[in-house]
């Protein structure tokens, strides 16, 4: 297996007497879309703020393609491209001069690579204009183009998608996606929007109150998500009533006017049986899996993930 491009050991943050970050460790491979989710203070920005020495870390380690950030930092660094909060530009230059003027601080980067950064990013219609005249959308994207340049193993995004219509998050994404298959970046995405998240990332880290929670694979999230059967009917008492006799009523609720039973969809046939049999007209009956939003409240205790 190959070697991770980013590792956490034991990673923290201590300001006073209270850990920020806490002792957080973990791997993320090569070609993955990488999430942080948690409450609000659960300690996403500072993490990043250490792994690309904005801040000092009190205790533990960030290795990145095999580099320490504590004892080689510059070295490390030449891994990594980052946006942390807003891309700064030069509003009064093109795209493009932007991007040359970007590339004077790494050696070997070519015009073609510019204009292959240009491609991949889809900028090629806009890129001779002043950035003054872009859409908060396209200066991400020209971020993000910047931040690529000098081919790093390690792309970082601190939320991302602020500020972004739905159109401009799609395109994004999609571009981020892009990049981990045509050149083998992994992206390490800190996002509010766990809507996002969950179209964005292969995997997330949970973290509260400045400790890893959990890590979870989304697809595997998905693939295992409780689902639950939400049932409208023209008898809506009578209804829970002899489903409370047929299943476990702890797993029955009823909620803006329609029943939930939490259970798999291949239940649907026998709850329809059943109501048919009664007498008791089907308005609508479907599954519905869990958002990830309802599994991430959970974990966090009914934390507003952000």
């Amino acid at each position: 297996m190959s070697e991770p491009v980013l590792s956490l050991r034991n990673l923290t943050k201590r300001i006073g007497r209270r850990n920020i970050v806490d002792n957080l460790t973990f791997d993320i491979p090569a070609g993955e879309v990488f999430g942080f989710l948690g409450p609000n203070g659960a300690g996403k920005t500072t993490t990043i703020r250490m792994i690309v020495g904005l801040i000092s870390m009190t205790k533990g380690e960030a290795i990145i393609k095999g580099v320490s950030v504590r004892s080689h930092f510059e070295l490390a660094m030449t891994h990594v491209g980052a946006i942390v909060e807003n891309p700064e530009m030069y509003k009064f230059l093109t795209g493009y001069q932007n991007l040359v003027h970007f590339a004077r601080r790494h050696n070997g980067v070519t015009k073609a690579r510019i204009d292959e950064v240009v491609a991949l990013l889809g900028l090629q219609n806009r890129i001779h204009e002043k950035v003054k005249r872009y859409s908060l959308g396209m200066r991400q994207r020209l971020g993000v183009a910047q931040a690529i340049l000098h081919r790093p193993s390690l792309l970082i995004l601190d939320e991302p998608t602020n500020g972004l219509d739905p159109a401009g998050i799609r395109e994004l994404r999609d571009y981020l996606r892009k990049l981990t298959k045509e050149e083998g970046i992994s992206v390490i995405v800190s996002s509010h929007l766990l809507s996002e998240m969950e179209l964005m990332c292969d995997r997330v880290a949970i973290i509260q109150s400045g400790k890893l929670v959990d890590i979870r694979s989304l697809q595997e999230t998905r693939d295992t998500a409780q689902s639950k059967i939400v049932i409208e009917t023209g008898d809506m008492h009578a209804a829970q009533r002899l489903l409370a006799s047929a299943f476990d009523p702890t797993f029955l609720t009823m909620s803006n006017g329609q029943l939930e039973l939490a259970a798999e969809k291949s239940v649907i046939p026998h709850i329809t049986k059943l109501l048919v049999s009664a007498d008791i007209d089907i308005l609508g009956i479907h599954a519905v899996q869990k958002s990830l939003e309802e599994q991430f409240l959970e974990i966090t205790g009914g934390e507003m993930v952000v």
